[in-house]
């Protein structure tokens, strides 16, 4: 059996034809109200730190409204096991409906490639401290390298 493919003929250097969709509405027309001005300057969103980002997925994770995993290619070593024993308790899941937002983000170079940044976290009248480490990897990604909640992480008994 050979398969045949149709395709429409059409001229080169033309467009295909466009997509008919009726599911969606048509779009609305340009007007000179909506149309930007071509003599304004268009204002460029400043990027967000790499403090900033990793600050809320962490929150994201311990507050259990990303799973941990969505970490992974995001951590080294041991910070991505002392996040999930972290993530086992829940130590961020919304109490009485509030959940938790990244109120301050402050951070230290300690060195060309490596930040030290401490968050605090606020649910309701409650605020929580958060500090995690971040180092610049080789393909100049940053990666989380250790990370702790409320002070000092606590011994625990290491298996295998």
């Amino acid at each position: 059996m050979n398969k045949v493919m149709t395709r429409t003929q059409r001229t080169p250097g033309s467009r295909p034809p466009g997509r008919r969709d009726t599911r969606r509405p048509p779009a609305a027309p340009r007007t000179a109200s909506t149309r930007p001005a071509d003599n304004r300057p268009t204002a460029v969103p400043p990027r967000p730190r790499p403090t900033d980002l990793f600050a809320d997925r962490l929150v994201a994770v311990l507050s259990g409204q990303r799973p941990v995993h969505s970490m992974l290619r995001h951590t080294v070593g041991s910070a991505y096991d002392d996040l999930a024993h972290l993530a086992e308790s829940g130590p961020l899941r919304p109490a009485h409906g509030v959940r938790p937002v990244v109120r301050d983000i402050g951070y230290y170079v300690a060195r060309p490639g490596a930040v030290e940044a401490f968050a605090r976290i606020g649910a309701g009248n409650r605020l929580r401290a958060m500090a995690f480490r971040l180092e610049l990897g080789p393909d100049h990604r940053w990666r989380c390298t250790a990370i702790e909640l409320d002070g000092p992480r606590a011994s625990r008994p290491r298996t295998g």
